[in-house]
């Protein structure tokens, strides 16, 4: 189920609370924005709910990649598997890196991206929510 979790029992023993950011919910479209599969990212929200650890959902909307009523339904399905997430924190994406990559010479994927608004992110944690309590 989670490639690691033996290297992780240890460590959970003396956790109360992890918070964990989904940065999206589909898998290919994950690749595309990080460059990795987020499949070891949702096996280890899943082991978390099997060890009944505490959990924060961190969801950031990036518009026209993460704020599409698609993936936010999927990702509060997803959400709705997990009996032990305790908080869900949607937040507006913001471009404040775009100068530390440009000093770093490192590109950036959302080079092009606009910041979204405190409204989107209102919007996005709302269709999550119905999903999750659908």
């Amino acid at each position: 189920m989670f490639d690691n979790s033996n290297k992780y029992d240890e460590l959970i023993k003396y956790t109360d609370l992890i918070l964990l950011d989904i940065k999206h919910i589909d898998d290919n479209e994950h690749k595309k924005l990080t460059g990795y599969s987020n499949k070891s990212v949702l096996n280890f929200a899943r082991y978390l709910a099997k060890k009944n650890i505490p959990v924060w959902i961190r969801h950031v909307v990036v518009p026209d990649i993460t704020y599409k009523e698609e993936y936010l339904k999927e990702l509060g399905r997803f959400i709705k598997t997990l009996k032990n997430v305790k908080m869900l924190e949607v937040l507006p994406y913001h471009d404040m890196a775009k100068e530390k990559y440009k000093k770093l010479n490192i590109s950036y994927v959302l080079e092009n991206t606009p910041p979204a608004t405190k409204e989107q992110a209102v919007k996005a944690k709302e269709i999550i929510l119905s999903a999750i309590h659908s």
